[in-house]
């Protein structure tokens, strides 16, 4: 075997913008940060959750859950504040020459919360947990490559069905948490996890309570004696606890009002450009959108401009209809960007037989801020198109249960992935758990797998180019704009000069790299 790293993978250019924008220079933000510090109990007010969420981790799709489990499990790597790869449980790796097995070498010393030890079994029992003809979890694409896992002793040995120079990046998603083997799977119901925190009382959709673990492996992180998640969706109740101070920090932050809360001089806002995208997807096998030119139609019919303008507020930048940010590696910078266009709108819709348009656009602020306002303004672009938008406002509760890939027509958001096949196996290979718009090319999914193996970066760019392409102009998703992560903290809250990008809130890490200053 050939060593790929036993410590920190570069992802150089796979999110550029990172180090550039993890502050927000533009916004009140104290320069001086004062060293770590141990003490306090950080509350956090998030604007997601819901009371159908699990503990199974197969399941979890939104920042409250995703919170509690950064702080809670381990993973076998971590996505650094600069977007390289550093180890977390496995504490070094090896590839084949083909990059198509890999062995993890699992660390030792490791505990999980009841005091049992972190075996090798344990790390290969979690992951295939997601594997199987069987397995429901939103995981389930990304590990579908695995032909094969292992245990050697302390080693973990992953034999893929094909190279893959990004496997090690696979592995530090955020369904992909560690637990102690229990029989033939794991037991993911207790919440006993090996993380920096301790789970202590579990609300879904009202608040996690965690304690920090007195036997982490780690002694640079996990600064606060206690966190405490609130789920709190309503916008307005969670500026209210943010203003108040019964809060430390909120994030997703109404844009409308950013700039007052700037003002406030007991709070820091922080705006991060990263892969977070906002979706319409599309039912791709339901009439009228199982037609392409009406998809191309609805693409063409909205001001994406606008929406970046009204909604986001400047805070983030114009979308292409597919999910790959302008800052990763394989980025498709040639491809034409589109832009409003009612006569090429009604050109689609006459190509597909119509001469006008009707369609029900399902729509909250559980998807993101200012998502109803962003349909009102689809609503009013299409006219000119000759397509007729209603807009339903959809109850925030059950919001990703009752309507999300429910509803043939609808908005949703992603927080993007840090390599490209990870994000398109996770949401667009045909038949994949969290395809939102259930859209099917074998081309595209042709392309994916030769992608995932080709381990010649030239050709790898053509094939990432040309499935972009597919996902602009065949796809069944209006991806109209990439938002920037603006979250606030209390000024007594220190935080990194450097936060990642790769999730929201310090890629999700925020319970780990945060301290009161």
């Amino acid at each position: 075997m050939s060593l790929i790293t036993s410590g920190r993978l570069n992802r150089r250019g796979f999110l550029q913008t990172t180090a550039a924008t993890a502050v927000a220079a533009s916004l009140p933000f104290s320069a001086a940060r004062a060293a770590p510090k141990r003490g306090g109990n950080l509350r956090f007010g998030v604007g997601h959750g819901q009371t159908t969420d699990t503990m199974n981790p197969g399941t979890w799709e939104n920042d409250f859950t995703i919170g509690m489990s950064f702080a809670v499990h381990g993973r076998i790597t971590e996505v650094a504040p600069d977007g390289s790869l550093i180890p977390e449980l496995g504490e070094s790796w090896e590839a084949s020459a083909d990059a198509s097995e890999w062995t993890f070498k699992i660390r030792q010393g490791v505990t999980f919360h009841d005091g049992a030890p972190l075996t090798a079994d344990d790390v290969a029992a979690s992951i295939n947990f997601h594997r199987g003809e069987d397995s429901t979890s939103a995981a389930g694409p990304i590990v579908a490559p695995i032909t094969d896992i292992r245990v050697d002793g302390n080693n973990v040995i992953f034999k893929l069905d094909g190279g893959n120079a990004d496997f090690p990046f696979i592995l530090s998603d955020y369904h992909l948490t560690i637990h102690k083997a229990k029989g033939d799977s794991i037991d993911w119901q207790s919440g006993n996890g090996c993380g920096s925190y301790i789970l202590k009382e579990a609300k879904m959709g009202i608040s996690f309570m965690m304690e920090r673990n007195p036997n982490h492996w780690r002694d640079d992180v996990a600064w606060f004696d206690s966190v405490e998640l609130l789920s709190l969706v309503d916008q307005n109740a969670r500026t209210s606890a943010l203003v108040s101070g019964d809060v430390h920090a909120a994030d997703r932050l109404d844009l409308k009002t950013v700039g007052l809360l700037a003002r406030n001089k007991d709070l820091n806002i922080h705006s991060i450009a990263g892969t977070q995208h906002y979706t319409m997807p599309m039912n791709s096998g339901l009439s009228p959108y199982d037609n392409n030119h009406v998809r191309e139609a609805l693409k063409y019919g909205i001001n994406r401009e606008e929406l970046v303008e009204k909604i986001l507020f400047g805070y983030g930048s114009v979308g292409n209809d597919h999910p790959i940010g302008s800052g990763q590696r394989f980025f498709n910078k040639d491809l034409e960007q589109k832009t409003y266009d009612p006569d090429k709108a009604k050109f689609h819709l006459d190509k597909a037989g119509l001469s006008e348009l009707s369609v029900d656009l399902s729509a909250s602020d559980a998807a993101f801020g200012g998502a109803v306002d962003a349909g009102v303004l689809f609503q009013n672009s299409a006219k000119g198109a000759g397509i007729d938008v209603k807009v339903t406002r959809e109850p925030n509760d059950g919001y990703w249960s009752d309507i999300w890939m429910k509803k043939p027509f609808c908005f949703s958001y992603w927080s993007g992935r840090p390599v490209e096949d990870q994000m398109f196996a996770t949401a667009y290979k045909c038949g994949a758990a969290w395809n939102e718009s259930f859209w099917c090319n074998d081309r595209f999914d042709e392309l994916m797998v030769k992608a995932r193996s080709e381990l010649d970066d030239d050709k790898r760019r053509a094939m990432y180019y040309e499935m972009q392409d597919l996902c602009a102009n065949q796809g069944g998703s209006i991806i109209p704009m990439f938002a920037n992560y603006v979250f606030a903290t209390n000024k007594a809250i220190g935080t990194p000069e450097v936060m990642g990008s790769n999730w929201g809130q310090d890629g999700e890490r925020f319970a780990e790299r945060w301290w009161f200053a």
